[in-house]
């Protein structure tokens, strides 16, 4: 059961990601790219007329956490305690800047709005990233200090960043230079999926200029990933076993380059859909591999003190994941049907679609 609970939150997660992402790479755009008033319009509307159903996603996720791996829960919600209310700010001023552009037609008025909606959505999904980096990091469960525990051994506490900046210290921060990289391709995987998902949702003048951001960003994206790889060796050099001891999880790595090595077709390639598919693929492919690099851990300790959290010690007992599997399984089919209801209510282009704020 612990399996069946950690696929279905990686993949509630994997999809909170593809779909809300591209609302992140939305305001990003929208914030660089977008000059003209009617651009603008459109670019906020085809991210504001989703944004709040993709963010059930992110809802339910928490909700399954807490549900099958309580232990999981509560450390990282107490120990990344600062970063989630960052966050929790920035999803509310990326929500209010989308809704509140359009209440007042006072150029000063929207250009606030404006960059609040965009300059949120940057921060998010550059923490987001920071988020992921700390994951496959690690963190020093307990606390631990010259060999004794502050406090128990699933619990940790990381301040925003440290002295030295660095992931190789006995008491990282959350911000060090390995989590920047992460969360800088964070930010470029979804600027590409935004770009994509603005060119297939709108009719936006700049919709061919964005095809040669996404090939210029996908060059960067390519050069960041061999980089961080590199990086990863030197935080963790037993990064890449678990890929060496089960060669099938290799086939999360080929769905990332699959939508990496696509993308460099961008220009030649005449759907929509074919260019917003390859972009989920990265995230996919992303997200994905970098949980099977550390299966069955879920947060590893980067003392020798306490071990690493994983789906085992972590879980909560049978008899509550039987009891939740049935419930689990009918709210999962719930939000997908939502989910599907939405998106052919606005399905084909948003130009012409009211967004009622």
């Amino acid at each position: 059961m612990e399996i069946f609970w950690y696929i279905i939150i990686a993949f509630v997660l994997a999809v909170f990601f593809i779909l809300d992402g591209y609302d992140f790479g939305t305001g990003i755009v929208h914030l660089f790219f977008a000059k003209k008033e009617k651009d603008k319009q459109v670019i906020a509307k085809s991210a504001g007329l989703f944004w709040d159903s993709n963010e059930v996603w992110l809802v339910a996720a928490g909700g399954m956490l807490f549900m099958a791996f309580p232990t999981f829960y509560a450390s990282v919600f107490s120990g990344f305690y600062l970063p989630l209310i960052i966050v929790l700010w920035l999803i509310i001023f990326r929500a209010i800047g989308l809704e509140f552009r359009g209440q007042f037609n006072y150029q000063m008025w929207k250009d606030i709005w404006d960059t609040s909606f965009g300059v949120s959505s940057l921060l998010l999904a550059l923490f987001f990233g920071i988020a992921l980096g700390n994951i496959i990091r690690g963190v020093n469960l307990g606390g631990v200090e010259n060999g004794v525990s502050a406090y128990e051994g699933h619990y940790f506490f990381l301040p925003l960043w440290n002295s030295s900046f660095s992931p190789l210290t006995e008491h990282p921060g959350v911000i060090d230079w390995f989590t920047i990289i992460i969360g800088l391709i964070s930010v470029v995987t979804l600027t590409i999926h935004g770009a994509n998902w603005v060119i297939l949702k709108t009719n936006s003048s700049i919709n061919l200029k964005l095809k040669g951001v996404i090939f210029k960003f996908n060059i960067a994206l390519a050069i960041l990933t061999l980089f961080s790889l590199f990086m990863w060796q030197i935080v963790n050099p037993n990064s890449l076993n678990n890929f060496a001891d089960k060669p099938y999880l290799l086939i999360f790595p080929l769905i990332y380059l699959t939508g990496l090595i696509g993308l460099f077709f961008i220009k030649k390639i005449k759907k929509d859909r074919v260019a917003f598919l390859l972009s989920t693929l990265l995230i996919l492919g992303g997200i994905t591999s970098s949980l099977a690099s550390i299966f069955p851990t879920i947060l590893p300790s980067i003392n020798n003190t306490h071990e690493s959290l994983t789906i085992y010690n972590t879980s909560t007992s049978n008899y509550g994941l039987s009891v939740a599997f049935i419930w689990g399984i009918i709210g999962l089919l719930l939000l997908v049907i939502y989910a599907i209801i939405q998106k052919r209510l606005l399905g084909g282009k948003v130009d012409d679609m009211d967004y009622g704020h």
